[in-house]
């Protein structure tokens, strides 16, 4: 039986935009963010396959200032919004972990 988790309201997010989260779910913490892109939800886990440090350079940002890419802010690697391929820099070849995420309408979800 999956179980879902609460991340935020459809309506804090803009499109493009992106927000963080970290919840904890049988006493695992997941760190990871979601972006609202041309009206699509994509999630994946807060950590960049290069050094496994956080990507956001500020809190809840995590695309490159033109909202066309995911950007790391350690060493400015480049993802697909869509799929989390890195397209540029030292992880390039390697995606991001995506997660599994819904919503109602109104509320996002991260489903577990």
């Amino acid at each position: 039986m999956a179980t879902t988790i609460n991340i935020c309201k459809l309506d804090e997010l803009t499109d493009p935009g992106s927000r963080g989260f970290s919840v904890i779910s049988n006493g695992e913490t997941i760190d990871g963010f979601v972006i609202l892109n041309e009206g699509e939800i994509h999630g994946y886990k807060n950590n960049c396959p290069h050094t496994g440090s956080p990507l956001d350079w500020v809190e809840h940002q995590f695309l490159d200032l033109d909202t066309a890419f995911i950007q790391c802010a350690v060493h400015d690697a480049r993802f697909e919004i869509a799929n989390g391929l890195c397209v540029a820099g030292p992880c390039s070849g390697d995606s991001l972990q995506a997660l599994n995420i819904a919503h109602d309408g109104q509320v996002v979800y991260l489903v577990i």
